[in-house]
């Protein structure tokens, strides 16, 4: 790829063993490696994000015996939620060991873990013999990157290396469920995986409405995974503005009129919700470096993945 080499996982996990960062593919999107229980290390990722100490990072993890130097006390929702969706996008926020430390739960009692299904990442994770801390590999509240060029245009310069697993096929954060209590799982953050796939496996779950208050897991931030030009929300079918304004259009299905914007992305043609996840970042990061003045957003519908993709955009449009 122009413009940087990528390492090796066996050169990415010496760096992490020696104190350094390192960017790693995942399934969701690319984040941003340190070992977690270095907190000199995870310092620095706080600093090179430009991250606020008070959102909490989610720790990754390649075997259930670095699950066990993590959290304790396993409930049996938790073992049922590990057994249908680990490998893969799905974060548990349990009860944490004394170990962890402080600065990557920001203070809390409890630890967010998951283990990413992508080789490459698992990889890293086994050479370097720890679990990683894995944020988005991006400056905070920014686009998160889908492909190493999103991570080399945003981070390349401060971090030690980028690891190459080419574009992610989830393309949207984990899911973030609550364990804490477990006689009451809450969905902290739409992601990778449904709401109604994880009730089949245990039932009913909380759902909190609306937002703001304590931040309990990362992502959970008014205003997030915004692009550098100002979003926002389509209501209905509207027309692109006039007036000299550069609007683009990011579009769930082929748009019937896309007369009057300046560039257009197509999440999916055929309105797939998995599809759509999966483009929405890339899309938003080729809008944001086409020059405009502003993004429009069609809505997609709240079911299945929809509701990770609304969250998304929400975010991304709040003042």
């Amino acid at each position: 790829m122009a413009g940087f080499t990528p390492i090796s996982p066996e050169q990415g996990a010496g760096i992490i063993r020696e104190g350094g960062l390192v960017a790693f593919p995942t399934e969701t999107v690319y984040g941003l490696g340190a070992d977690a229980f270095n907190p000199r290390a995870v310092a620095r990722t706080f600093q090179v994000k430009e991250r606020p100490l008070f959102d909490p990072l989610i720790v990754h993890v390649a075997e259930m015996g670095d699950l066990d130097a993590l959290a304790h006390g396993l409930s049996h929702l938790a073992s049922r939620l590990i057994e249908a969706f680990w490998p893969g996008p799905l974060t548990l926020v349990l009860p944490k060991r004394d170990t962890v430390p402080h600065i990557v739960t920001a203070g809390l009692e409890t630890v967010a873990v998951r283990m990413p299904a992508h080789q490459v990442a698992l990889q890293l994770i086994r050479l370097s013999q720890r679990p990683i801390t894995g944020p988005s590999a991006n400056l905070f509240g920014r686009i998160s990157p889908t492909t190493a060029r999103h991570v080399h245009d945003q981070l390349g310069d401060r971090i030690e290396g980028i690891l190459d697993g080419g574009p992610c096929r989830v393309g949207i954060e984990s899911t973030i469920i609550s364990l804490a209590d477990p006689a009451q799982p809450e969905i902290l953050r739409a992601g990778g995986v449904s709401v109604e796939e994880i009730r089949d496996v245990i039932g009913p779950v909380r759902i909190p409405h609306g937002r703001g208050g304590p931040v309990q897991a990362p992502g959970m931030l008014l205003n997030h995974y915004s692009p550098g030009t100002p979003l926002r929300i389509l209501e209905g079918h509207q027309k692109a503005p006039s007036g000299g304004c550069r609007a683009g259009l990011l579009a769930f299905k082929s748009p019937g009129n896309s007369q009057g914007y300046e560039a257009v992305e197509v999440l999916s043609r055929e309105g797939d919700l998995q599809e759509a996840a999966a483009n929405l970042f890339a899309a938003l990061h080729r809008l944001d470096g086409a020059g405009l003045d502003l993004i429009l957003a069609e809505p997609v519908p709240r079911r299945g993945l929809g509701l990770a993709i609304m969250d998304r955009l929400e975010r991304a449009s709040a003042k």
